[in-house]
């Protein structure tokens, strides 16, 4: 009996310590070492001729002939997730929401010395939309045919399959792509401003001409280019909120009234400023043009409050309800936002960005935003974004980090280039099918798909670290891009 109770207290104990590891908190340097690497993971998503200062060195050149075919010079860019198939949709929101990093946490990103390297991957992205955009009227959106690209598991290096370039033009219409496309170009014209005006000068061009064309010839991308792009990136949402994300970012690198005047002019016709949206993502940017536009309200610009109470809705309906009574979302037993089975850190890493960057205008205006009668404060909300941010990098019931590169991992991830040996270990091709056999392989990734956040557990905390589980083992340019502004804060110690 004696004994007994000797092994249940032991056990306590044990079961004590490990809830104690598990609620402290992360250090600023290893806030610091995973911002580095959610960088990083841009390197290994790299089309084209890789540049001297590509660090992951074990990535090499790849889609080399993009856009030869139809005469014009598509390399460069980002794959969008596992595969080899570089989608407008998803690059252009990543490119512009990691632009907008580099805009709003400047100081943070500066400080932990990731400004340059912040930059560098968004150049790399807005260098490639404005090859996309050169032409008027036209805008290439997509390189590679995915159904056929799905077909093979092989190196972007051993690329073989269909690279066919697709547009949208006055015929062939896409809104939402081409709003994307300018929100990314404006957004990236307000990140270089004072580093390089010239090149700020050239997206801000750019940018102006790509919303023109998609505002005059509206209409949604995937019906005439069904065929390629869903169900992988189908417009779900329709145009509307690309073209009030794109007014929205080129009002902000502007000031101009005109701008202004559209999104006053439109307010309720496209419904920015009536509904009230729970995520934020590739596909519906309501919410990141609401809240952009909540600092122009607290900076004292008129005409836009009601985009502010939609911003003020989107930050109460993702808090826990231990902060907000307008809460609503699901929450894990482990603490992590629940939206969907699908890459659902997705939208933890986007509602989170969200979230710490509403902190920091409620608190450069010293306010408060009331969700059902509590009035939540800037703290408060970095404090919520920190959690998930904690969850993610290891902080969860599993004791897994979900930032591959960070701490305890999965390690099969769902990714071609990782998964497969590198050129350097393995120079010969490496075919279509023959990808096959690492792919069904149990042994873990012979590479490290570094900085990459997966898709992550599920409603239950648990993961399947299986190559063939892409709805947890993928990780995607749009998981990551969120994740840097809110690493640098919190790595930079910064306090509300």
């Amino acid at each position: 009996m004696k004994l007994l109770s000797v092994h249940v207290l032991v056990l306590a104990a044990l079961v004590w310590a490990s809830l104690v590891s598990v609620a402290l908190a992360l250090s600023r340097a290893q806030y610091a070492s995973a911002l580095d690497k959610s960088i990083l993971f841009f390197d290994l998503q790299r089309s084209g001729r890789l540049p001297s200062w590509q660090r992951l060195r074990w990535r090499g050149d790849s889609g080399l002939n993009d856009g030869r075919a139809q005469g014009v010079d598509l390399t460069g860019g980002y794959y969008d997730a596992g595969d080899n198939v570089k989608f407008g949709m998803p690059m252009a929101f990543s490119i512009a929401v990691l632009a907008w990093n580099a805009v709003e946490f400047r100081d943070s990103l500066r400080q932990t010395g990731q400004l340059g390297n912040t930059l560098n991957a968004v150049r790399w992205g807005t260098d490639y939309l404005l090859k996309c955009s050169a032409r008027p009227n036209e805008l290439w959106v997509q390189v590679g045919d995915p159904n056929n690209d799905h077909q093979c598991w092989e190196r972007p290096e051993d690329m073989d399959t269909s690279r066919t370039a697709y547009k949208v033009d006055t015929n062939r219409r896409g809104s939402d792509v081409a709003g994307d496309t300018a929100a990314a170009l404006a957004a990236g014209s307000v990140a270089f401003r004072g580093i390089d005006n010239a090149y700020s000068n050239r997206l801000l061009v750019a940018a102006r001409r790509v919303f023109t064309f998609a505002d005059r010839y509206r209409g949604k991308y995937s019906d005439p280019l069904g065929y390629v792009v869903c169900p992988f990136y189908c417009s779900y949402s329709g145009y509307n909120d690309e073209l009030v994300w794109a007014a929205t970012w080129l009002y902000k690198a502007t000031r101009e009234n005109s701008y202004l005047q559209y999104l006053q002019r439109n307010a309720y016709s496209l419904g920015g400023a009536s509904q009230t949206m729970n995520v934020f993502s590739w596909d519906n940017k309501f919410a990141g043009a609401q809240v952009l536009l909540a600092q122009s309200v607290m900076q004292g610009v008129n005409g836009l409050q009601a985009y502010k109470d939609r911003a003020d809705g989107f930050i109460c309906a993702v808090l826990p309800r231990s902060i907000s009574n307008s809460n609503q979302l699901q929450f894990t037993r482990g603490g992590m936002l629940w939206y969907m089975g699908q890459l659902n850190l997705q939208y933890v890493t986007s509602s989170s960005f969200l979230i710490t960057t509403y902190a920091r205008y409620l608190s450069a205006s010293r306010r408060t935003v009331n969700c059902g009668g509590r009035n939540v404060n800037a703290a408060q909300l970095l404090g919520a974004a920190q959690k998930q941010m904690d969850y993610i990098l290891g902080q969860n019931p599993k004791g897994l980090s979900y930032m591959i590169g960070f701490g305890r991992n999965p390690t099969r991830v769902h990714h071609r280039a990782a998964s497969l040996p590198s050129k350097r270990a393995r120079p010969g091709k490496i075919a279509c099918k023959d990808g096959f056999n690492w792919y069904n392989s149990w042994n873990p990734n012979p590479n490290i798909a570094m900085g990459a956040v997966i898709g992550g557990p599920d409603q239950g905390d648990n993961i399947n670290d299986n190559r063939g589980n892409y709805a947890q083992m993928e990780p995607a340019t749009y998981v990551n891009a969120p994740i840097v502004g809110v690493l640098s804060e919190l790595a930079a110690g910064r306090r509300y």
